[in-house]
């Protein structure tokens, strides 16, 4: 089973809000997941987002995949493998 760190989009139309999840990488984007480690909220100005570091790098160790968005956050907060 692959397992991916991606995305999941929340809120309402033209208002994005994401949370940060690890989910198997043949499930759908707003799918089934296995773990929720963190939120993106690209509409306010800067950006915010929250990650639990201890998941994170919990889910890296094993082998988990991150996609280049969810990369990228993990850069700007600190957590590389």
């Amino acid at each position: 089973m692959a397992v991916k760190i991606r995305l999941r989009r929340m809120g309402q139309k033209k208002a994005p809000f994401y949370r940060i999840i690890v989910a198997d990488s043949r499930s759908p984007r707003d799918g089934r997941f296995i773990e929720e480690i963190g939120t993106y909220d690209p509409t306010t100005d800067p950006s915010t987002f929250k990650v639990n570091e201890e998941l994170a790098k919990k889910w890296l160790a094993n082998g988990a995949q991150p996609t280049d968005v969810v990369n990228k956050i993990f850069k700007l907060a600190g957590i590389t493998k």
